[in-house]
C-alpha cells in the first residue's frame, strides 16, 4: 500500500518536517520515495508517491495535511457558496508536479507504475468535516439533507478523480487504485442511494478512457458493502483484513480478482506472526490467479523494514511457478 515508504530510514532521512504535499510538489523528492520501497523490498509494482487530496489542494479549496493529524480545511465545505472553491480541476495545469514525477519515474522504474485518486466519498468527508472524523456527522447530514448540494459534491470530485487518474494514465501509469478509505461509514442502502452512481460513474468513464488500464476499488472496514463496490466497478477489488478472500469470492464470484489483505497488525507482531499470518491469506486465496498479495491496509510507520521484506521474499518464494 502507498504508505510503504513511511518506515524506512532513507525515508525518514529525506522527508523531514511540514505537510506532505510541499514534498509531493517536488517531483525528484516525490520519485525517490516512489523508489525506495522497490528498492529496499523488491515488491511488483510501484505506488506513486501522492495524496488523495491534491487535487482539492491544487485547485485553491484550502485544505492541507497536518503533521500527525491527517487532511485539514480551515473553512470546511458546507454550502453551496463553499462548493465555488472546488473548481473543476486540469491535473495538467494544477498539479503537473505529479504528471513531473511519473515521467521521471517511467524512465527509471523495470516494475509498473500503479496511479491513484481519492473516491468521492473519502475525499468529501475530509472537505465537508474539515479533518479526518469518526463520526462523519456533518457529511452525513449534508447527504441527507441537502441532497442536491451532495449530488454537486460528489460529481465535482468524480471529475477530479477522473482527470486524476485520466493524466497519471497518459503519463505512463500502468494501472491505478481508488481508495475509498472511509466509505465503511455509511450502512449498504446509504451508500447504493448517494454513492454508488457516483463511483460507477468514475469508473465507467475511466474504462472508456482506458479499456486496457485495470483499476483497484479498495476501502476500509466495509465487508458489509463489497457486493455493492463490486457493482461499482473497477477490474480488482481490494480486501481489508477484516474478511477472508474466499469469503469474498463465495459473495461477489469466484472469478473476481482479489487485492489483500494481511494484516497489518500481524507485520508488528514480528517476523514468525506475519510470515504465518501471509500464509494465512495465501490459504484463503486457495492459488486463485487472481489475486494480488498486499496488506489489508497501510503500512504503518512502526513497522520494522525487515519484518516486510521477509514477508515479500516468503510470498514471492511459495507463489513463484
Amino acid at each position: 500500500m502507498r504508505q510503504a515508504g513511511r518506515s524506512l530510514p532513507e525515508y525518514r532521512a529525506l522527508r523531514g518536517q511540514g505537510s506532505i504535499l510541499d514534498a509531493i510538489k517536488r517531483p525528484d523528492l516525490a520519485a525517490e520515495f516512489t523508489l525506495q520501497p522497490v528498492r529496499r523490498y523488491g515488491v511488483d509494482a510501484a505506488v506513486l508517491y501522492s495524496d488523495i487530496v491534491v487535487s482539492s489542494h491544487a485547485v485553491g479549496f484550502g485544505i492541507d495535511v497536518a503533521p500527525g493529524t491527517g487532511p485539514v480545511a480551515q473553512r470546511p465545505l458546507r454550502t453551496t457558496a463553499d462548493l465555488a472553491r472546488l473548481r473543476p480541476l486540469d491535473a495538467e495545469t494544477d498539479m503537473g508536479y505529479v504528471l513531473d514525477t511519473i515521467d521521471l519515474l517511467v524512465g527509471e522504474l523495470e516494475v509498473p507504475l500503479l496511479g491513484f485518486a481519492g473516491a468521492p466519498f473519502t475525499v468529501a468527508s475530509y472537505l465537508i468535516e474539515g479533518r479526518p472524523s469518526r463520526t462523519y456527522e456533518n457529511t452525513l447530514a449534508m447527504m441527507r439533507d441537502e441532497p442536491v448540494l451532495w449530488g454537486n459534491v460528489m460529481e465535482r470530485l468524480t471529475q477530479h478523480a477522473v482527470e486524476v487518474v485520466d493524466k497519471q494514465v497518459r503519463h505512463g501509469a500502468a494501472a491505478f487504485q481508488v481508495f475509498d478509505s472511509w466509505i465503511g461509514a455509511l450502512d449498504d442502502s446509504s451508500y447504493r442511494a448517494a454513492v454508488l452512481p457516483h463511483t460507477r460513474a468514475l469508473f465507467t468513464e475511466l474504462r472508456r478512457l482506458h479499456p486496457d488500464v485495470p483499476g483497484i476499488h479498495f476501502g476500509v472496514a466495509c465487508s458489509h458493502l463489497l457486493e455493492a463496490m463490486h457493482d461499482a466497478g473497477g477490474a480488482v477489488l481490494g480486501v481489508d483484513q477484516t474478511v477472508r478472500l474466499d469469503e469474498v469470492r463465495r459473495r461477489v464470484g469466484s472469478d473476481v480478482v482479489l487485492q489483500g489483505n494481511l494484516d497489518p497488525a500481524a507485520v508488528l507482531a514480528g517476523r514468525d506472526p506475519a510470515l504465518s499470518a501471509a500464509d494465512d491469506v495465501l490459504a484463503a486465496n486457495a492459488g486463485h490467479p487472481g489475486h494480488i498479495f498486499n496488506l489489508g491496509h497501510g503500512v504503518t510507520p512502526q513497522c520494522d523494514p525487515e519484518v516486510l521484506l521477509a514477508v515479500v521474499q516468503h510470498v514471492h518464494e511459495r507463489t513463484r511457478r
